[in-house]
C-alpha cells in the first residue's frame, strides 16, 4: 500500500507557491482563456461540436486551480491511486488511437471522445460511491468536510459501474453530436476501458481499498494501520479472535466467530452469545473501546446479556492486518486478460456491436466471482448479494438482449471514415458523405 506518493507543497523555501487566492486565479485566468482559445479554433475548423467537448473539463480545471489552498491547506497530494487511473486513462487512450488509425478515423476524435467520457466516468464514478457509501463514511461529518471527502476521489472511492454510466452517457452525447456510428465507435473503445480498469486496480491496491477476505495462502497481502482494512478488523473483533455482527437496531453485539486456540476461545466465549458493553461502554461505542485495545494495550472485558463478564487479555499490537486475499490484483489480471480477448476479437467481428456486448457479457460474470471473495461491499435489497453483484446480474441480461438484437442485424460493418467524414451505409462500396457541426 502506498496511498500518497509525494506532495506538492504550498511554500518552497519560505516562498508561497500558492498560499493566496492570486496564483490559483492567475492558473484559472490562464485555463479560461485556454477554454475561449479552444472555441475559437473549434469555430475556425469547422470542429465546434469538438471544442464544446473539451469546455467542461477545463473549466473543472479553472475552479480546482482557484480552491486548491483550501481543499488542500497542507500541499496538494499527489496520490498512487489517482496516478494510476490517470496512467490507466493514457493507456487506454493511445490503444484506442491506435486502432482509429487502423480504421482511418482521425485521432482528434478519439482524444475528444475520451476527455469527455474521463470526466464524466469520474463523477458517475464518485456520486455511485458517495450514495453508496453515504452512511457510514459520509453522513455523520460537518458539511464543509463532507465536501472536502467528496471531491477528494484521488484518495480512492471510484465505483466501476458508476463510471460506466457516467461514460456512456457522455459517449451517447458524442457520437450523436458527431454522427457518428454509435456501434462501430463503441467496439472500438471496449478494448481501451478495460485496459484502463486494470491500471485502476493496481490504483486500490496502492490506496487499500477493494480488498478480499482473509487468506492463509502465500500470496496472500496485508495492510498497514492507516488503511481502512485494518480498521474494520479491529473495530469487528478479528485482533481479539473473534468476529463480531452487529444486527440493526439492536443494542449487542453477536459473536459470529471464534478462532479455535485464540484467547477468546479459551475465555469460555461462545458463538451466539450477546455482547452489550466493551469495557462499560454499550455497543454504539464499540469501535472507541476496541482501538483502545490495540492501542493502549489494555485487556478488554465483554458483558454478556446474560450477566457474564468475560475478560480478553490485550492482543498483539500488530503494525499489520491480517491476510487477505489481493482481489485487487485478482481484478487487474481479469481486466488486461479481458481487454486482450476483446482486442483478439475485433478483426473478426461480423457486426458492429459484437465486442461491446462480448465485454457487457463477460466482464458481469469474472465481476460477480469477484465479488463473492471481497469483503468491502455488504448485502443490499435483501438479496444476500452485494449491489456490484446485483448489477452484474442486470448487465448481463441485458447483454443478452444485446446479443439477440445484434443476431436479427445483416452482417456488415460501418467504415469509419476521417474527421469530418462518416459512413452510414453498410456496403463497402458506398461513398461516405459529408458532414457538419
Amino acid at each position: 500500500m502506498c496511498s500518497e506518493l509525494f506532495r506538492i507543497p504550498l511554500h518552497w523555501l519560505s516562498i508561497p507557491v500558492w498560499d493566496s487566492v492570486a496564483p490559483g486565479a492567475l492558473l484559472a485566468g490562464l485555463l479560461c482563456c485556454g477554454a475561449i482559445g479552444t472555441l475559437l479554433w473549434g469555430k475556425r475548423t469547422n470542429r465546434s461540436a469538438e471544442a464544446w467537448g473539451y469546455l467542461p473539463g477545463l473549466l473543472l480545471l479553472a475552479a480546482a486551480a482557484v480552491f486548491l489552498p483550501k481543499l488542500f491547506p497542507g500541499g496538494l497530494p499527489i496520490r498512487g491511486y489517482g496516478v494510476m487511473v490517470l496512467l490507466g486513462s493514457l493507456a487506454g487512450i493511445w490503444l484506442a488511437v491506435l486502432r482509429a488509425q487502423q480504421m482511418r478515423l482521425h485521432p482528434d476524435v478519439i482524444f475528444s471522445l475520451a476527455f469527455g467520457m474521463f470526466v464524466c466516468g469520474i463523477v458517475g464514478a464518485r456520486l455511485f460511491y458517495v450514495v453508496e457509501y453515504w452512511n457510514p463514511r459520509f453522513q455523520f461529518d460537518e458539511w464543509t468536510n463532507t465536501l472536502v471527502k467528496i471531491v477528494s476521489f484521488t484518495q480512492g472511492g471510484l465505483v466501476v459501474y458508476g463510471a460506466l454510466l457516467g461514460a456512456t452517457i457522455a459517449f451517447i452525447v458524442f457520437v450523436r453530436r458527431h454522427r457518428l456510428p454509435a456501434l462501430a465507435m463503441a467496439d472500438l473503445i471496449a478494448p481501451s476501458l478495460l485496459v484502463g480498469l486494470a491500471f485502476g486496480r493496481i490504483g486500490c491496491l496502492l490506496n487499500g481499498c477493494c480488498y478480499g477476505g482473509e487468506s492463509a495462502q502465500w500470496w496472500a497481502v496485508t495492510f498497514p494501520t492507516e488503511s481502512v482494512l485494518y480498521q474494520e478488523q479491529v473495530v469487528t473483533g478479528r485482533m481479539h479472535g473473534i468476529e463480531l455482527a452487529f444486527p440493526a437496531d439492536k443494542p449487542f453485539a453477536l459473536v459470529a466467530q471464534i478462532d479455535p486456540g485464540s484467547p477468546a476461545a479459551q475465555s469460555g466465549l461462545t458463538v451466539g452469545m450477546r455482547i452489550l458493553r466493551f469495557n462499560g461502554a454499550p455497543t454504539p461505542y464499540v469501535d472507541r473501546e476496541l482501538l483502545r485495545t490495540i492501542d493502549k494495550q489494555v485487556p478488554l472485558v465483554l458483558q454478556t446479556d446474560d450477566g457474564q463478564s468475560i475478560h480478553l487479555p490485550a492482543p498483539d499490537p500488530r503494525r499489520r492486518s491480517l491476510p487477505v486475499h489481493p482481489t485487487q490484483v485478482y481484478s487487474a489480471v481479469n481486466a488486461g486478460f479481458l481487454a486482450w480477448m476483446l482486442g483478439t476479437f475485433y478483426p473478426f467481428r461480423r457486426r458492429d456491436g459484437e465486442v461491446a456486448a462480448l465485454m457487457l457479457t463477460i466482464y458481469p460474470i469474472s465481476r460477480f466471482l469477484l465479488e463473492i471473495i471481497r469483503t468491502d461491499e455488504s448485502a443490499v435489497f435483501g438479496t444476500g448479494l452485494s449491489i456490484s453483484q446485483n448489477i452484474s446480474l442486470v448487465l448481463l441480461a441485458g447483454a443478452l438482449v444485446f446479443w439477440v438484437y445484434l443476431r436479427r442485424q445483416e452482417p456488415g460493418r460501418a467504415v469509419l471514415a476521417p474527421l469530418g467524414e462518416h459512413n452510414t451505409s453498410r456496403k463497402p462500396n458506398a461513398q461516405a458523405p459529408r458532414f457538419r457541426e
